[in-house]
């Protein structure tokens, strides 16, 4: 359940989110049209399926700085499926993107929990390795658009019920989320990890394998969006995606999900997802500067971090257990 300060914090950022629809739709109407909406929403759909993982390794203290190479080097895997095969079914490639992106991120959680290391320092390992691997295995080359599986550039352009099916995708991984953490035991137990891994041990929680569990549902996401992105953009490079990474972080924390582990909401990230969302389409419509855009988006989210952090500060928030506090925790 959330807390009576998680509540108000979220909706303070509804209410900012409003402000500045709003603001920016008196200076430009069309940017509350119908037709800008479903842009907004399909532009934030795969940023919210990757924020939904990295929500999961986030609340175990974690942290998966190889988000957007893992999607980049299943994107490329499937490209080069696709053009390999290209009587290969949708369904099949769905199901070839999401399990290699879980082994990625197995990969991660398994190297993390057998060795005992810094997530920071195993995920920005692989990240570059994740990106050294496109590199060998499409050999430098680009799989452009002619040459990208029909079913793949498809998918993202499809319609039902009157939205695109990126934001149906979205909306299910947004759902399954939800059940996970508020109404299933694993979901609890993640919680409960980050919020004290010493009385988690003692209360009988297996957290090495919810470490990895986390790690691996993160990384079979990121798998599902390089699908959809070399769909929806029609390309898969050794760059793809570069830096996305940093976007899917600040995402989470804006929406009030804790680096500190043990505290956020699902309705909070898909808040974050929606305010950058909103100012990364707000900007251009405005007609401010493309040189500018990225900056302005920038500082916008750094002022958002720290002002969240204040926030945790101010409420007593410990990053870091005390000496004593984990003992007190598990007699508690």
């Amino acid at each position: 359940m959330k807390n009576a300060f998680a509540a108000r914090r979220e909706w303070l950022l509804l209410a900012i989110i409003v402000a500045i629809v709003l603001a920016v739709g008196a200076r430009a109407p069309v940017f509350l049209s119908w037709r800008n909406v479903l842009d907004i929403g399909n532009d934030s759909a795969i940023l919210a399926i990757l924020v939904m993982g990295q929500m999961l390794v986030l609340l175990t203290r974690g942290v998966d700085l190889s988000v957007a190479s893992n999607l980049a080097l299943t994107g490329m895997l499937c490209a080069l499926a696709g053009r390999a095969w290209p009587g290969v079914p949708l369904p099949l490639l769905i199901v070839m993107a999401c399990g290699i992106g879980a082994l990625l991120g197995f990969v991660n959680g398994w190297l993390i929990m057998r060795f005992d290391l810094p997530a920071i320092v195993v995920t920005l390992g692989t990240m570059s390795a994740y990106r050294g691997a496109i590199f060998v295995a499409s050999g430098g080359a680009w799989v452009n658009d002619h040459q990208i599986h029909p079913a793949i550039k498809g998918l993202p352009r499809e319609t039902l019920l009157g939205l695109p099916v990126l934001i149906w995708f979205a909306a299910a991984v947004v759902l399954l989320a939800t059940v996970l953490l508020r109404w299933r035991r694993e979901g609890r137990e993640l919680y409960a990890f980050g919020g004290n891994p010493s009385a988690a041990r003692y209360a009988g929680i297996p957290v090495q394998r919810r470490l990895v569990m986390a790690y691996t549902l993160c990384g079979a996401l990121a798998g599902l969006a390089g699908l959809l992105w070399v769909g929806r953009y029609s390309i898969a490079f050794t760059e793809l995606a570069s830096g996305y990474e940093l976007t899917v972080i600040a995402a989470c924390v804006i929406g009030g999900v804790s680096i500190g582990g043990g505290v956020g909401s699902v309705s909070g990230a898909v808040l974050g997802v929606l305010f950058i969302g909103v100012i990364n389409g707000a900007l251009p419509v405005i007609q401010v500067s493309p040189f500018w855009q990225q900056a302005i988006a920038g500082a916008v989210i750094l002022v958002s971090v720290v002002l969240n952090a204040r926030a945790d500060r101010t409420r007593g928030r410990q990053i870091l257990e005390r000496p004593g506090t984990a003992l007190k925790g598990a007699a508690a």
